[in-house]
């Protein structure tokens, strides 16, 4: 049905590759369409009771996902600002370093 178009490329030697075009006696394949599967009967809107002891679990397993995220987060920022110190001192080390050799000469 839908075939690339290849460009023809002239070799070195200055000859050409033919452009492979498809012959009329190859007939193309046709699937059956897939079959239907019966729908069952569903209620219209489907209902969710929680129980006390379901809401309950719902509750702690919300508050352990905040804990945890949080957690995430807060040493994320503690390793960027600790970072930021160790390169601060470094800078203020190399400041001094650089003016006594200064100093020196």
């Amino acid at each position: 049905m839908l075939q690339p178009r290849i460009p023809v490329n002239p070799l070195p030697t200055g000859t050409t590759i033919p452009v492979p075009t498809p012959t009329a006696d190859i007939e193309p394949t046709i699937t059956p369409a897939p079959v239907p599967m019966p729908v069952q009967a569903t209620p219209a809107r489907a209902t969710v009771q929680l129980t006390p002891g379901s809401a309950l679990a719902l509750a702690a397993g919300g508050g352990a996902v905040v804990l945890v995220v949080g957690a995430v987060l807060v040493s994320m920022l503690l390793a960027v600002a600790i970072s930021a110190v160790s390169i601060a001192v470094v800078a203020v080390v190399l400041r001094l370093l650089v003016s006594d050799t200064q100093k020196d000469q």
